[in-house]
C-alpha cells in the first residue's frame, strides 16, 4: 500500500521510513567525496537554475545523494525506479519528507505500477533525462511523443541502455542528443567491474547464505561485469567457470586463468550460475534439463531476460517461497531450480547495489555530464555521445586527492617528446 505525502505530488511506500532513509543517504554520503565536491560548486554556480530533471534510476541512497546535488545547482528534480526491485522504500521516503524532490518508486512494484510511474516522471515534462536501461527514453519516443517537446538531452547509465540507444541512433530515430555516462573510464573500469562483482556476491549470499568455496561458480559473460563477478568469486574460493560469445573476450577470461566452456557443457556441472550479458535467454530450457539438482540461478544484467523463466515454470510441477528473493522450482522428474530475485539484478534485488565509495564516481560523471549536456546541446548531434575526456580525467582526479592519493607529472620535456617523431633510438 503506497502513501502519498500531503505536500508532494509522489507515490511511495510509507512516508514513515523516512527516519532510517535519512541515516542511510547520511552514510552513503560519507563516501562520495567526490560528489561533495561538485554539489559545493553547484551551489555556488547553479548551473542548473530553471532545468527540469526527469530521473529513472535505481532509488538507492546514492542516487539520493546524486538527486539532491542536481537539486542543488538549481534543478527540478523527479525521480522514479528503472527496476521494480531495485527501490529502498526508507530512501524513497527521505528524499520526499526531507528534500522535497518527488520519487515514484515502491520496491516490489508490478509491471503496470513501473510503468505509471515512468509517465509520471514525463509527466514532469524533462529538460534532461536520466536513463538506467533507457525505458525512459523509449517511451518517450513510443508512448508519449508528446513529453519529447521540451527535452534537450539526456544521460544513460548503463550497458544495456547504451546498446538500445546506439540501435535507435542508428535507426535514425533518435529525437535528443545522450551522453553515455556507462562509456566513460571512470564509470564502467570501476562500477561495472569492482561494484558489480561484489554487490552481485553480495546479493547472492544474502539471498542463500551459500558457502562459495569449493563451489563451481558460472559467469555468464565476460564483459567489465563479468571480469569483476569471476575475480570475487574467484575471491571468494569459488573454480569459475566463463561462458561466452564473443571469442577475444573468451580467450581473455582463459588468460586471466578462467575455465572457458559453452553454457551446455557448463549447466551440467555448475553449482551456481549468474548471467551478466545484457542479452535475452542466456539460461534457457536446454540448460535447465541438464542441471544439478539444487542449482543456484541468478541474474546480474539489467533485465529479468537473460534466464528464461517462462521456460523454467512451463518444466516445473510446482515453486515455492524458500527465503527472501528464493523461489525453489520443483521439476517434473524430482530435481530442484532455486531462482534469485525472480531473475532480476540480484545486487539490488536482495542486497544494496554498489558501495558508495564506486557509485560516487559514476555519479559525479553523470552530474558532471548534465552540466555538460545544458550548456552544449544546442551543438550536439541527436546520437550517442562519450562523455568528454577531460571531464572523466577530472573525476579521477578528484577521486585518488580524496584518497589521498599522488601521482606524477609529464615533465615539459616529455610532453614533447611524446607528441614528437623525430627522435628515436
Amino acid at each position: 500500500m503506497s502513501t502519498t505525502a500531503p505536500q508532494l505530488n509522489c507515490d511511495i511506500k510509507n512516508l514513515d521510513f523516512a527516519d532510517l532513509g535519512k541515516k542511510r543517504i547520511d552514510w552513503a554520503n560519507q563516501s562520495m567525496k567526490v560528489l561533495q565536491i561538485i554539489r559545493k560548486e553547484f551551489i555556488k554556480n547553479q548551473p542548473l537554475t530553471g532545468i527540469r530533471v526527469s530521473a529513472c534510476l535505481h532509488v538507492t541512497a546514492e542516487t539520493a545523494n546524486l538527486a539532491i546535488c542536481l537539486r542543488d545547482g538549481g534543478a527540478d528534480v523527479v525521480l522514479c525506479a528503472s527496476n521494480p526491485l531495485s527501490t529502498q522504500d526508507d530512501v524513497a521516503a527521505s528524499l520526499v519528507r526531507d528534500h522535497g524532490i518527488p520519487v515514484f518508486a515502491i520496491k516490489g512494484e508490478d509491471n503496470d505500477t513501473y510503468y505509471s510511474h515512468i509517465l509520471a516522471a514525463i509527466d514532469h515534462k524533462p529538460h534532461i533525462t536520466m536513463d538506467d536501461g533507457a525505458d525512459l527514453v523509449t517511451i518517450l519516443h513510443t508512448k508519449r511523443q508528446d513529453g519529447l517537446t521540451s527535452v534537450i538531452g539526456g544521460t544513460e547509465e548503463t550497458t544495456t541502455g547504451v546498446i538500445r540507444l546506439r540501435a535507435m541512433a542508428k535507426e535514425g530515430v533518435l529525437r535528443f542528443p545522450i551522453v553515455a555516462v556507462n562509456d566513460a573510464d571512470t564509470k564502467h573500469l570501476f562500477d561495472n567491474r569492482y561494484g558489480t562483482g561484489q554487490s552481485t556476491i553480495d546479493g547472492i549470499i544474502r539471498a542463500t547464505n551459500f558457502l562459495l568455496a569449493g563451489s563451481k561458480f558460472i559467469v555468464a559473460g565476460y564483459g567489465w561485469c563479468g571480469r569483476g563477478l569471476a575475480s570475487r568469486a574467484r575471491g571468494a574460493g569459488a573454480e569459475v567457470i566463463v561462458t561466452e560469445v564473443d571469442p577475444t573476450k573468451a580467450l581473455e577470461a582463459v588468460m586471466d586463468g578462467f575455465r572457458v566452456m559453452s553454457m551446455t557443457e557448463a549447466a551440467r556441472i555448475g553449482d551456481v550460475f549468474c548471467t551478466v550479458t545484457g542479452n535475452k535467454s542466456v539460461l534457457t530450457k536446454d540448460h535447465f534439463e541438464t542441471m544439478k539438482d539444487g542449482a543456484i540461478i541468478s541474474n546480474s544484467g539489467h533485465f529479468n531476460v537473460e534466464i528464461d523463466i517462462p521456460a523454467l515454470e512451463k518444466m516445473s510441477s510446482s515453486k515455492r517461497t524458500t527465503r527472501n528473493s528464493v523461489e525453489e522450482y520443483s521439476l517434473k522428474d524430482g530435481r530442484k531450480i532455486n531462482l534469485l530475485g525472480e531473475g532480476r539484478l540480484i545486487n539490488l534485488a536482495s542486497a544494496e547495489g554498489h558501495p558508495a565509495s564506486v557509485m560516487d564516481m559514476s555519479f559525479a560523471d553523470q552530474a558532471l555530464s548534465v552540466e555538460y549536456m545544458v550548456k552544449n546541446y544546442k551543438t550536439l548531434e541527436k546520437k550517442v555521445h562519450r562523455v568528454p575526456d577531460d571531464l572523466d580525467k577530472r573525476v579521477a582526479r578528484l577521486k585518488l586527492e580524496s584518497m589521498g592519493v599522488k601521482i606524477d607529472k609529464l615533465t615539459p620535456e616529455q610532453e614533447e617528446y611524446l607528441a614528437g617523431w623525430s627522435e628515436g633510438t
